[in-house]
């Protein structure tokens, strides 16, 4: 009977109209606040849509999502006795603190505002920065999301990439894919670059209104060296390398042309 009634005691102390009021109000603006913030974000990315670069929509929703979570988060505290002025006190001591361990992250962050605005290449474009290079799936504040080709995901600071020279393979609407190979000192240059020119043209993914680019830039030590180059859409072009390739040794082999080396170098432009 002593040990319910202790356990009553304590129920009534803890459990009061105040504390009752306070869960009440709490889970209110939780129950209103958390869907509001999501149709927050839904209306947001609505009006940007199709109307900026999509960085930058991206960037606008999720900074309207962030302030919207924070004032929710300050509306909860401030309903636990929290007061603002308070918190900016210890924010900022705290800062202080984190800004000596968090100085890559804020170089980061610097370099992310220069990318955004600067816009060297935008989501969905095909880059390569060091050793990497895929498709841009995310440009946040922190860091660039790439996929690759094999469908691997590669995180590159923001740091690196205002450091390191960025190759964007897909800035202009059309590219030229440039094939270089050596032909046997034997081969008639003229006829061969007229028959460069009709593979160019069998291309079904070439450009037709763009001439192809035919040179001799050298001697080797066994033959002339060729650069022979075919414009095309920028989504186009591995598709068009693969079919150049197919198409010259098709048409050297029936043209009993020689080639003295066995590797063909492929350069990208």
């Amino acid at each position: 009977m002593l040990q319910k009634l202790d356990f009553s005691q304590l129920i009534n102390q803890f459990v009061t109209p105040d504390r009752i009021s306070l869960i009440i109000r709490v889970a209110l603006i939780l129950i209103i606040g958390i869907p509001l913030i999501k149709l927050i974000r839904k209306l947001t990315r609505k009006l940007v849509e199709n109307k900026l670069s999509a960085q930058s929509e991206a960037l606008i929703v999720r900074l309207v999502y962030y302030v919207s979570s924070l004032i929710l988060v300050v509306s909860v505290l401030n309903e636990f006795g929290f007061k603002l002025s308070a918190l900016l006190g210890a924010a900022g001591v705290f800062g202080i603190a984190i800004g000596f361990a968090s100085q890559t992250s804020v170089s980061n962050i610097i370099s992310g505002i220069f990318l955004i605005s600067e816009k060297p290449f935008e989501i969905g474009d095909y880059i390569k920065v060091g050793n990497c290079e895929g498709t841009i799936h995310s440009i946040d504040l922190l860091s660039i999301k790439l996929n690759t080709r094999d469908n691997r995901f590669i995180r590159v600071p923001n740091e690196t990439m205002i450091k390191s020279e960025v190759i964007n393979y897909n800035r202009y609407p059309t590219r030229r894919v440039n094939l270089e190979f050596p032909v046997s000192f034997e081969t008639e240059l003229e006829p061969f670059i007229a028959l460069l020119k009709e593979v160019a043209n069998q291309a079904t993914l070439s450009l037709k209104e763009k001439e192809p680019f035919i040179s001799v830039t050298g001697f080797g030590d066994s033959g002339y060296s060729i650069l022979f180059g075919v414009w095309c859409k920028s989504d186009n072009y591995f598709a068009l390398r693969d079919e150049l390739i197919i198409l010259l040794k098709e048409s050297f082999t029936k043209n009993n042309i020689e080639i003295p080396f066995t590797t063909i170098s492929l350069q990208n432009e």
